[in-house]
């Protein structure tokens, strides 16, 4: 079980609007970017396709920046991990596209990892992004101020 890059960022987009949701001005692509080192280019498309899917609204110009749609304890992590993710296949086995395997008739392993799969998208069900970003469950709601000290001090 492993997550894409893609949805690791948009998981990231997601918290950094839940735990500064506060704020008078909304956070923006390029504090995003710079905040988690990512390409702004990269993190708009990525901005696009949660904005398409219903869980961000995006303002332009100034003053601009992105909300979330619905309360962050209206958004179950699974949710957004289904439909972000393109690809559950975690064997060839998995795949829908006739492949065969020789020992698929006798094999265990299929049912094996089909249980562990289910078993991981219950526990990301089990949690919302406000549990994600709530204070004191160890998510930073990291500073800008601190990340651009800590790039400029050291390598840590």
């Amino acid at each position: 079980m492993r997550l894409t890059q893609w949805t690791d960022y948009a998981l990231r987009v997601l918290m950094y609007c839940a735990s500064h949701q506060q704020r008078e001005h909304a956070p923006t692509i390029a504090e995003i970017a710079e905040v988690h080192g990512i390409s702004r280019s990269h993190l708009m498309k990525i901005v696009m396709e949660l904005s398409a899917k219903g869980w961000l609204s995006t303002t332009r110009g100034r003053g601009g920046g992105l909300r979330l749609v619905q309360d962050p304890s209206q958004i179950v992590v699974g949710e957004v991990v289904r439909q972000m993710e393109e690809d559950f296949t975690l064997v060839e086995c998995f795949s829908t596209e006739g492949r065969s395997c020789a020992i698929d008739a006798n094999c265990r392993l299929k049912g094996v990892l089909a249980d562990a799969l289910q078993a991981w998208m219950r526990v990301l069900d089990g949690v919302t992004l406000a549990e994600l970003v709530a204070t004191g469950t160890g998510v930073s709601t990291v500073p800008l101020t601190a990340v651009k000290r800590r790039k400029a001090g050291s390598d840590a």
